[in-house]
C-alpha cells in the first residue's frame, strides 16, 4: 500500500503558476529560430562590450550546421564534442550541432588529453569544436582511429567593440594559424557560410549527452532528448516568473547542466539576453550588473563570497537584480543573509543533477528556504524509499530521492546495465535512482540528509572518488589509493588522497609532487589538494577498500581540536 499523500508544498506554489506545463513539441533548435524571428536586432549575447543580435546568432548556428555536415560528414544522431569555455562560440556551436542534427558532448574545458580520451572513444565522436588555447589537449587525439575533424575557435573573434569591462588573456589572445591535417579554423567554417541540409529531428530524438562519474570510475554519457532539455529549459522561466525583456549574467559554465539550462537555453527560449564572461570574474560581474541592468543570476557559494567580499560593493548599484539562484551545494547561511542585506533578494536553491538535465527540485522564489533543496517542480513525482527494499518511508523520516519526470534521461549511453540499475519500478512508473538521503519537512519542502553514492561536492563540482583513483593508478610510483573528501571551509569539501606509496619511493617522494602531477593530469577540480602517505589501507574480508571508515575518520579529525595539517596544493 503506497504512503503517497496530497502534496503539502502545493500550498507553496509560486503565485500564478500552473502546476502543470506542457512542453513544446519541437526540437530545441526551433527556440534560437522563434526568438531570432521575434527580435532579429535585439542582443542576444553581451560579451566584454560586443554585441550579438539573435539573427546573429542563428545565422552562425546554421554555418556551423552546414561545415559539419558538409565538410565533417555529420549526419543525424551523431555525437561531437564541444569542449570550450563560455563564449558566444559556444553558444552558437551548441545550437549549430543540434542544426546538424546531430547530438552535443559538453565536455569541461578542464579536462585533459587522457580524460579527453575516453569521451572520444565512449561517443565513436569524429568531430570537437575547441579553442585554441586547448587545442594542445586535443592534438594527440586528432587522426588516426579518433578524431577525424578539429574546428578551433579564437576567442577573441567575438570582440567585435573595444572591451568595457576587463577581459581574461585567453580572450584578447589573437587568433593563431594551426595548419594540421583535419582542423579548421572557426573564422573559415564562418566565412565559407555553408547551408545545411533540413532539420529533421524532433522532440524524442536525442539532443545533449552530459556525462557524470560513478562508482565505477569512467564517466558515463546521460542521454537527453530535445524533450528532457526543453523541460528544465522552459520549466525554470516559468517558475521564475521571466520573460524576453530579462538580462541575465551568465556565468556558471555552460557544459554543466545548471548553467546550460538555466543560463543559456532558458534565455534563448524566453528571448532574454545573456552577459557572458568566460572566466569568473567579480568586478566584471558587478560592472555587467549596473551597465547591462542585469535581472537575473545564477550563482554557486564560492562565487558568492567572492562578488560579495569585493571592497566598496555597498556604493555600488545592484538594484537591477530581481533573481538569484542556484544550486550544487548549499549557500551558507551567513552568506545568504549577507547577500539579503545588500540587494533584500533571498537565494533561491534548488536541486538536480546530469541525469534529469538539472533542476527537479527549486525553492518557491517567494518563499524559499535556507540549505534546503525546494520543492518538486511542474510534473515531477518526487519520493523518498528506503534504499534496501525501495518502500516509500513514513513521514518525517530518512529516504532516498527518487524522481519520475519528463527531464529525467532516457539513459546511460552504451551502458544497459548501470541504466537498469539506476531505474527503479513504483506503482507502474520508471522512478530515477539519485543516491541522495533527505527527509521532507511538513510542509513537503526537501532537505539532503546524506547521500548513498560516493561522491565529493567541491565548490558544486562532482567529484567522483573512483574516477580519481583510476587516474591516479597510472603514476608510477602509486601502490595503492584512496580518494576522500576532507571538509574545507570555503569549498565545502575538498579532494583528499590517501596514498600507499610502492617499497621504492617510501621516503623519497614529498606529498606535493603527487599533487602537482593531479594537476597535470586531471581537470583542476578532480586533482587532490590534500595528500597523506599511510602505510596501508583499512580492507573488508573480501579486500575491498573501507572508504566509509577512512571518509568518516577524516570528518572526525576535521571537527576535532587535534585535526592535523595534511599536505596542501
Amino acid at each position: 500500500m503506497p504512503l503517497h499523500r496530497p502534496a503539502p508544498h502545493h500550498a507553496h506554489w509560486p503565485p500564478g503558476q500552473p502546476r502543470r506545463l506542457t512542453l513544446p513539441e519541437t526540437s530545441l533548435f526551433y527556440n534560437l529560430e522563434v526568438s531570432a524571428t521575434r527580435y532579429p536586432d535585439k542582443p542576444c549575447i553581451r560579451y566584454y562590450g560586443s554585441v550579438l543580435t539573435y539573427r546573429q546568432v542563428l545565422e552562425g548556428a546554421e554555418r556551423v550546421a552546414g561545415y559539419l555536415q558538409r565538410r565533417c560528414g555529420v549526419s543525424r544522431g551523431d555525437r561531437v564534442l564541444l569542449y570550450m569555455q563560455n563564449s558566444p562560440q559556444w553558444v552558437i556551436a551548441f545550437y549549430g550541432i543540434l542544426r546538424a542534427n546531430a547530438v552535443v558532448v559538453p565536455v569541461n574545458p578542464m579536462n585533459k588529453t587522457q580524460e579527453l580520451r575516453h569521451y572520444v572513444a565512449d561517443t565513436d565522436a569524429s568531430v570537437v569544436i575547441v579553442p585554441q588555447d586547448l587545442y594542445p589537449q586535443v592534438r594527440p587525439l586528432v587522426g588516426g582511429q579518433g578524431l577525424r575533424h578539429a574546428i578551433v575557435a579564437c576567442y577573441a573573434d567575438a570582440l567585435q567593440a573595444p572591451p568595457d569591462m576587463p577581459v581574461p588573456a585567453l580572450v584578447q589572445a589573437s587568433r593563431e594559424t594551426i595548419e594540421e591535417p583535419g582542423v579548421a579554423s572557426w573564422s573559415s567554417v564562418m566565412d565559407l557560410a555553408l547551408v545545411p541540409g533540413p532539420l529533421e529531428v524532433g522532440p524524442d530524438d536525442p539532443c545533449a549527452m552530459p556525462y557524470t562519474s560513478g562508482t565505477t570510475g569512467a564517466p558515463k554519457g546521460c542521454i537527453h532528448t530535445h524533450r528532457s532539455v526543453m523541460c528544465t529549459s522552459v520549466g525554470g522561466i516559468r517558475w521564475f516568473g521571466r520573460s524576453q525583456d530579462d538580462v541575465y549574467l551568465s556565468a556558471l559554465p555552460f557544459f554543466h547542466v545548471t548553467g546550460l539550462t538555466g543560463s543559456l537555453h532558458g534565455p534563448i527560449y524566453a528571448g532574454a539576453t545573456m552577459v557572458i564572461l568566460t572566466r569568473w570574474d567579480r568586478d566584471a560581474a558587478l560592472q555587467a550588473i549596473e551597465r547591462h541592468g542585469v535581472t537575473a543570476w545564477q550563482s554557486i557559494s564560492t562565487m558568492m563570497i567572492d562578488f560579495l567580499a569585493q571592497p566598496g560593493l555597498e556604493q555600488r548599484d545592484l538594484s537591477s537584480l530581481l533573481v538569484v539562484r542556484g544550486g550544487g551545494a548549499a549557500m551558507p547561511e551567513a552568506v545568504a543573509q549577507e547577500l539579503l542585506r545588500r540587494t533584500g533578494l533571498r537565494y533561491v536553491e534548488g536541486y538536480g543533477m546530469s541525469e534529469t538535465m538539472a533542476a527537479t527540485h527549486i525553492n518557491p522564489p517567494h518563499r524559499p528556504k535556507p540549505q534546503c533543496l525546494g520543492i518538486p517542480v511542474f510534473d515531477v513525482d518526487a519520493r523518498l524509499v528506503d534504499p534496501d527494499t525501495l518502500q516509500e518511508v513514513p513521514p518525517g523520516e530518512v529516504g532516498e530521492i527518487v524522481v519520475h519526470a519528463p527531464q529525467v534521461m532516457q539513459g546511460y549511453w552504451r551502458q544497459p546495465e548501470a541504466t537498469a540499475q539506476a531505474f527503479v519500478q513504483i506503482d507502474g512508473k520508471r522512478f530515477l535512482r539519485t543516491g541522495d538521503l533527505a527527509r521532507v519537512d511538513d510542509e513537503g519542502y526537501f532537505f539532503m540528509a546524506d547521500r548513498l553514492k560516493r561522491m565529493i561536492n567541491a565548490s558544486g563540482y562532482k567529484v567522483w572518488p573512483a574516477e580519481v583513483e583510476a587516474l591516479l593508478y597510472r603514476h608510477p610510483a602509486i601502490q595503492e589509493a584512496c580518494v576522500i573528501g576532507s571538509p574545507d571551509a570555503h569549498r565545502g569539501e575538498t579532494v583528499k588522497a590517501l596514498v600507499v606509496l610502492k617499497p621504492e619511493y617510501r621516503g623519497t617522494l614529498p606529498p606535493q609532487s603527487l599533487i602537482d602531477w593531479a594537476h597535470e593530469h586531471m581537470a583542476a577540480y578532480k586533482a587532490p589538494r590534500l595528500v597523506e602517505f599511510v602505510d596501508d589501507l583499512p580492507k573488508s574480508g573480501s579486500g575491498k577498500v573501507q572508504w566509509r571508515e577512512l571518509q568518516e575518520l577524516e570528518r572526525q579529525r576535521a571537527s576535532g581540536p587535534t585535526a592535523k595539517e595534511q599536505a596542501k596544493g
